[in-house]
């Protein structure tokens, strides 16, 4: 990253401010907003403008980042750091442990309890590393994903590179998106995917469509595609419709949380997960980005008068990520969050196996081999 940058954000962090820079998928550009003190703010309503961070529990408080100053920066151009080794700290009971939970989450679901449930789990690893170095190579590495790295003094440093768009919504139209089912990339962006991805795939739309439903209008849904993430390939279906501002928080409450990453119904499988996993997943699963972010654009005019031959023009947006691929940074040590999603279809071992290829994002970042 520039110079200029890296010192406002050396210089922020110092003196324990808050801020968040990102950058959105296949942009160039790095967005960096400052806030001028270190008040903890919350939202309390979706027509505030600024940088939300909302945890997967939808009943705890949305924080809410205030721009202050917003600072922007070509990414064309990254530097390379030098390899660094790292020594794991996870648990060696921690396989087993989650192989056992996707069998009682199974078992619940032959049980009808519910249809589907996602399961996740925490991986500590020792870093050292500073921040701005790793969300350099999240930049460097990630060019499809939304890449984060969001610190406020009360709450801590989170960074990632989320392949997932929650919610986008521009000139009264919004586009949100199905992402479930998860293979390794072998070379071929056109795979054959399996039953058990499918039907999973095929859960998180149609409990999409039914969670807009009378929110929205016009609501459109495009052919299941095949995307990559890194060395992952995902299944996605994008759906777009038409809807009214001030009934924004009503739709990002029907849609979170989805079935990628809690299961369906919401209700009995977010019960599951709190009573089962054993840890607390905090803003992993949450989602982040601009809330009614002013915008200018230039567009040229067809009229020969020179005078008249660009006009401005502000829009307001509003993008939202699922906040997956990530870590947290804790003293000397990072925390990374992965899961996956269980059916009647899954495979405990593979469930398992899942987990471990999507940690793989996170530490090729920390260079742990």
């Amino acid at each position: 990253m520039p110079n200029d940058l890296i010192d406002k954000l050396t210089t922020q962090y110092s003196r324990k401010l808050p801020f968040v820079a990102y950058r959105k998928p296949k942009e160039q550009h790095v967005t960096a907003l400052f806030q001028k003190d270190n008040r903890l703010h919350h939202l309390a309503e979706f027509s505030e403008s600024g940088f939300i961070f909302a945890p997967f529990d939808a009943q705890k408080e949305i924080v809410l980042l205030h721009c202050d100053e917003r600072f922007e920066i070509d990414s064309a151009s990254l530097n390379s750091y030098p390899h660094t080794e790292f020594k794991s700290i996870v648990d060696t009971s921690e396989k087993q442990f989650h192989i056992d939970l996707v069998k009682k989450g199974i078992e619940h679901i032959q049980k009808n309890e519910f249809q589907k449930v996602v399961l996740t789990r925490k991986v500590e690893v020792e870093c050292t590393t500073d921040p701005l170095i790793l969300f350099e190579r999240l930049l460097a590495n990630y060019q499809n994903a939304f890449c984060y790295l969001w610190y406020h003094p009360k709450i801590g440093i989170w960074l990632g590179a989320t392949p997932e768009i929650l919610l986008r919504g521009t000139n009264q139209q919004i586009t949100t998106m199905s992402l479930a089912g998860t293979q390794k990339f072998k070379g071929n962006l056109d795979p054959t995917w399996g039953p058990k991805e499918l039907e999973e795939q095929q859960l998180v739309t149609n409990y999409i469509s039914h969670a807009l439903g009378d929110k929205v209008s016009d609501l459109k849904i495009f052919e299941r595609e095949t995307i990559r993430a890194g060395n992952l390939l995902h299944l996605r279906t994008k759906l777009t419709a038409d809807y009214k501002k001030e009934r924004l928080g009503e739709i990002v409450s029907a849609l979170h949380p989805t079935p990628a990453i809690c299961g369906m119904p919401m209700q009995p499988t977010k019960e599951f997960i709190l009573r089962n996993e054993n840890y607390q997943r905090e803003f992993y699963t949450g989602y982040l980005g601009e809330l009614n972010m002013k915008y200018e654009t230039r567009r040229s005019s067809r009229t020969r008068n020179v005078e008249n031959s660009a006009y401005k023009a502000i829009n307001s947006t509003t993008s939202f990520f699922v906040n997956l691929r990530c870590m947290q940074l804790q003293e000397n040590k990072a925390l990374i969050y992965v899961g996956g999603g269980v059916t009647k279809d899954s495979d405990a071992e593979k469930e398992w196996e899942e987990t471990v290829a999507k940690t793989n994002t996170m530490l090729k970042v920390l260079n742990v081999d």
